[in-house]
């Protein structure tokens, strides 16, 4: 846990000596302000010196909202489909299970890059940076093209494994191939902002989501429903907005990648495969997606758990996921921000400073989680009837909001040391502690709880909590041991 004087100060955030003068105040407030309006604007600024409080903030500010644009859509998105059933809302949690393997491989190559990134740019090494970036990309549409080709053939058979009725694959079927088979869109928007956040550009990359999520949140009800011009697609047209949003954001991000002027250049030479840093990337983004596949796995070893009880509890499960995305997704936004924090700050050979950023991340991380999961409790019923009033899905909803809401705490520091481990190149830390908390712990729990034990669905919901808190004690107690200050990457 932070020491006393680890954790931030307004003095801190603001750059300002504290005064008890109202003068002095109000300049407080202005040098806050301006510091938001910078951070949302694009700075250049070093952040491996000056405040560690102020660098987290201009960090953090950007990539909070570009994960609750995030959050926005996730929770916009089901309520549309809502409307369309519970054998859509059914549709679309199995596929997002399935989807879990894209997520997993885009967000293991993006570990990778973002932890290369930080390094190079903490060495003011911006040819390095360059060089990294553009092998990234080309792995990215590598990976992208591969489970596109394997995907979206065996989209049925694949909703079939994972416990979907028939009804389901008869009305889904449609909008799981449409998922995979573009999958190219999610892993280059995954892999594009990975290298902005490394990079220290975060206001672009939360310009990129912004711009594919509201295109997603504006089409997705006119090619579902078939307002105006636009054709009724049903299910499938939530999957077909969903893409060219993110299909747009990723054009746009590319576009601002190799326009000059940034933290660092694209040039004509650095446009060519180089096996050498591609294999580091690849050894690097390996165990990130090993770590990462241990955890998403596990998602998808609970909805199986899950479907056993049928297609109300599966929705009501997604429904209340999705809700709990809303708030760990902005939660994200501060993890990343001490993931550049600390590669930036050992590729500048400054690992106090990085090892302070990280706990006092995880202070901020507390304040917003404790408040959200404090709301969470206490209105379950209420918010979880914002997006269905079905009396047979409500009451899984309810009881999964809550009760994973109970750990929040928890979650807040365990995000923060995860994605510092990755930062700082140290992947098979969190790796090896993924395999024990999710395979090890929460996945048999799960079962035992929900059918041996008889609890049903809430066994499941029980287990995802216990996980994620011991997730958080035991990468405090690791990463106090220090020894990721010494990873070269």
């Amino acid at each position: 846990m932070p020491d006393s004087e680890s954790l931030p100060t307004a003095t801190e955030l603001v750059d300002a000596p504290l005064s008890a003068s109202s003068n002095e105040t109000a300049a407080d407030a202005q040098g806050l302000w301006s510091a938001i309006r910078e951070s949302l604007r694009g700075s250049h600024r070093d952040y491996t010196s000056g405040p560690i409080g102020r660098a987290i903030i201009m960090l953090a500010i950007p990539m909070v909202l570009e994960m609750c644009m995030e959050s926005i859509f996730a929770v916009v998105d089901i309520k549309w489909v809502s409307y369309l059933g519970p054998d859509a809302m059914a549709t679309v949690g199995l596929t997002e299970s399935l989807m879990t393997l894209v997520y997993t491989l885009a967000i293991g190559l993006s570990i990778g890059a973002t932890a290369t990134i930080a390094r190079r740019i903490g060495e003011k090494n911006s040819d390095g940076a360059a060089r990294a970036a553009v092998q990234a990309i080309a792995l990215a549409l590598i990976v992208s093209a591969m489970i596109a080709l394997i995907g979206a053939p065996l989209a049925p058979k694949l909703l079939s494994l994972m416990g979907a009725s028939p009804e389901v694959v008869a009305k889904g079927g449609g909008f799981t191939r449409v998922m995979l088979a573009c999958n190219a869109s999610v892993v280059l928007l995954f892999m594009i902002n990975a290298i902005f956040r490394g990079a220290g550009d975060a206001a672009i990359a939360m310009r990129v989501l912004w711009l594919a999520n509201a295109i997603n949140i504006l089409l997705g009800p006119c090619l579902i429903f078939g307002l105006g011009p636009f054709p009724k697609l049903g299910i499938v047209g939530a999957a077909i907005a969903t893409n060219i949003g993110r299909g747009t954001g990723a054009l746009y991000a590319i576009s601002r990648l190799i326009r000059s002027g940034g933290r660092f250049d694209i040039r004509r030479h650095h446009v060519r495969l180089e096996p050498a840093i591609m294999t580091r990337l690849i050894r690097l983004s390996a165990t990130g997606t090993l770590q990462v596949f241990i955890g998403m796995a596990s998602w998808v070893g609970l909805v199986r758990t899950i479907s056993s009880f049928g297609t109300d509890a599966v929705a009501g499960y997604v429904v209340g996921i999705r809700v709990i995305l809303f708030a760990l997704l902005p939660s994200w936004g501060m993890s990343n921000a001490a993931a550049t924090m600390v590669g930036q700050a050992l590729g500048a050979k400054k690992p106090d400073r990085a090892e302070r950023a990280v706990w006092k991340a995880g202070f901020y991380n507390l304040i917003f989680l404790g408040s959200v999961g404090l709301i969470f409790v206490l209105f379950a019923r209420q918010i979880i009837g914002l997006f269905t009033t079905d009396p047979n899905v409500v009451p899984y909803g309810v009881d999964c909001l809550r009760i994973v809401a109970y750990g929040f705490l928890f979650y807040a520091y365990g995000m923060v040391l995860t994605q510092s481990f990755n930062g700082a190149g140290d992947t098979w830390t969190p790796t090896i502690i993924n395999l024990f908390v999710f395979w090890l712990w929460e996945l048999p729990l799960a079962y035992v709880l929900a059918i041996v034990f008889g609890i049903g669905p809430r066994g499941v919901f029980l287990a995802i909590m216990i996980a994620f808190s011991t997730l958080a004690i035991v990468s405090a107690l690791v990463f106090r041991r220090g020894t990721w200050k010494g990873h070269a990457v």
